[in-house]
């Protein structure tokens, strides 16, 4: 038998939760909630007592914890978390998308003329 593809296999395993939905676990505990229900504590190490909320891992003892958040990966996740992230708007107006409609070099004389040709 054997495994298909080993890449896909340890991509998918490594993946955690993506920086929008740590923000939302930390914004409501109510989130934070939903996700920690999903997940059966039989299957998780120490039976789920240990989480570090900031980076979406599970640990087996407060020790590894606290280890954990004094390392540099935890430090740069935070990091990310401080700042604000772009929106849709701001993302668009990067790449010379507008949404006002208007052009900076049109005047009040062509407005008219679109008005009186709609007419």
């Amino acid at each position: 038998m054997g495994v298909g593809n080993k890449r896909t296999l340890t991509k998918t395993r490594r993946k955690t939760r993506d920086i929008d939905q740590i923000k939302a676990d930390l914004r409501s505990p109510k989130h934070l909630a939903q996700f920690k229900g999903m997940k059966a504590p039989e299957d998780l190490p120490d039976l789920g007592k240990w989480y570090c909320t900031e980076c979406a891992k599970w640990f087996e003892s407060e020790v590894n914890l606290v280890v954990h958040r004094k390392g540099k990966p935890h430090k740069r996740r935070v990091k990310q978390l401080r700042e604000e992230p772009y929106t849709q708007k701001e993302a668009e107006a990067a790449i010379g998308l507008r949404t006002d409609n208007e052009s900076p070099n049109r005047t009040e004389s062509a407005i008219d003329n679109e008005i009186t040709m709609a007419t």
